[in-house]
């Protein structure tokens, strides 16, 4: 891309939410915002970046990590007003976890240190960031290894971290063959729960397979969360192939029947779509 010479700053950014949240000519709306409040707006923001990496599209990359930007600047200008913490402060922290957790990168603990043969293991590496991350853990005195796991991620990325965290102690199948065991038992007891019309106990059973499903995603290495997303996507191309074909046909799919809906399905996946 041809460069480009940024009207703005990162300075101009933090004047800019000064100003917006100034109790006198600052805007009405962000004024009356606190950290509660401002959570909806980050998920959403988190959301879109993703779709719009997962669209491959730049410019819109680019967009919506400026979104992401401003929530993080949202809360530190609420830090600052509170006099517990700011955005020098953050980044401060920031830089240095991260310089912590990278000994293979900064071996004396510092930005300017240096190493000769760099590890090219990314297991050890992967092995050192987690010891690391559960020193820090056992600094904040917690009661359980699962303490910091956020109960406000979505539920099947919720389900990964607390199925690593406790794999960490020991507590996990020692093959996938027992993963594998353990959804066919989840299984036939949603369809036993489903015989007995209990829809209590369906529900719960249901959670079992769903969450016995991630387990499973584990150990073939594929992120649960990134994989029903992209199987999301292919059923929305899928059905959209389908209301397209329909519409030149003259009819909907509430016109229509489901063998020729299956039919038109089959034939977008034969297409690759």
């Amino acid at each position: 891309m041809a460069e480009e010479k940024p009207e703005y700053s990162l300075d101009d950014l933090l004047y800019l939410m000064s100003r917006l949240r100034d109790p006198e000519d600052g805007c009405p709306w962000d004024r009356v915002q606190d950290f509660s409040t401002i959570v909806p707006h980050t998920i959403e923001e988190s959301y879109e970046l993703a779709d719009a990496i997962e669209q491959g599209d730049m410019q819109h990359i680019r967009e919506e990590l400026g979104d992401v930007l401003f929530q993080v600047v949202f809360y530190s200008q609420l830090g600052k007003e509170q006099e517990r913490f700011d955005f020098a402060s953050v980044t401060s922290d920031l830089v240095a976890k991260l310089v912590r957790r990278h000994p293979h990168v900064f071996p004396e603990g510092t930005l300017s240190s240096r190493v000769g043969e760099q590890t090219k293991d990314t297991e050890a590496i992967k092995q050192t960031w987690e010891a690391i991350k559960s020193t820090e853990r056992a600094g904040k005195q917690q009661q359980s290894v699962l303490d910091d796991v956020p109960a406000a991620f979505p539920a099947l990325i919720r389900a990964t971290k607390l199925q690593k965290r406790a794999a960490q102690t020991g507590f996990d199948w020692e093959h996938i063959d027992g993963a594998l065991a353990k959804l066919k038992e989840e299984v036939d007891e949603l369809i036993e729960a489903r015989e007995q019309q209990s829809q209590q106990q369906i529900e719960a059973e249901l959670g079992d397979v769903l969450f016995s499903v991630v387990n499973l995603s584990r150990y073939l290495n594929v992120d649960a969360e990134s994989s029903l997303r992209a199987t999301n996507k292919k059923f929305e191309n899928r059905f959209k192939y389908i209301e397209r074909v329909l519409e030149r046909r003259g009819v909907t799919p509430e016109q229509s029947s489901l063998a020729e809906m299956d039919a038109l399905w089959d034939e977008a996946k034969k297409k690759g779509i």
